[in-house]
């Protein structure tokens, strides 16, 4: 990436640095949570194998197949809705975040 203009070099240095700071709360709070709750380890890497210092991006990748479809009409009138289906894992680090597991619902 090739930037000349010093205003969006700046604004590019900006969004690095909102990334990794909410990159390192979600870790902090997720490590936090642990600790209260004295879970020492999450089975968060591939084949279910223990964690004791889960990061962002095994959190993410936990969640990256999670998805929600609607059935529409022709028009787009919703006739069903097909929530997320959620692991207990997936359950349980939504519950240490903080997270309602409603964000994987439509309103209604």
């Amino acid at each position: 990436m090739f930037l000349k203009d010093e205003g969006r070099i700046e604004a590019l240095f900006t969004l690095y640095f909102l990334a990794l700071m909410v990159q390192a709360l979600i870790e902090r709070e997720l490590r936090l949570a642990m600790a209260r709750q004295e879970i020492d380890e999450l089975p968060i890497y591939p084949e279910q194998r223990q964690c004791a210092h889960p990061t962002t991006e095994q959190v993410l990748r936990l969640f990256s197949l999670t998805e929600r479809h609607t059935l529409t009409t022709k028009d787009g009138q919703p006739v069903q809705v097909f929530d997320a289906q959620l692991t207990d894992l997936q359950r349980q680090v939504l519950g240490l975040l903080g997270v309602s597991q409603g964000v994987f619902r439509l309103p209604g």
